[in-house]
């Protein structure tokens, strides 16, 4: 049985006044599902430029913090 044919099935055991729920999730669901999209010459120039500033280094978000001289204390308030 395919996925498709599954879904259907299950969607038969729905009752009636409840599908609006289904309905509202596929339809969440479609508007996820965008096709990938070849990138132009801005979105390259972009990534390059991000490349060139990315030297690979990662800080925790604690460092970060600190660096900016708060705590997760600070962040509740």
């Amino acid at each position: 049985m395919s996925n498709k044919e599954r879904v259907l099935q299950l969607i038969d055991e729905i009752p009636d006044y409840k599908l609006i729920y289904v309905v509202d999730m596929l339809n969440s669901i479609k508007s996820l599902l965008v096709e990938e999209v070849n990138p132009d010459e801005w979105d390259l120039n972009m990534i390059s430029q991000a490349q060139i500033e990315n030297d690979g280094e990662t800080i925790s978000f604690e460092e970060m913090l600190a660096k900016d001289g708060f705590t997760y204390e600070d962040l509740q308030n």
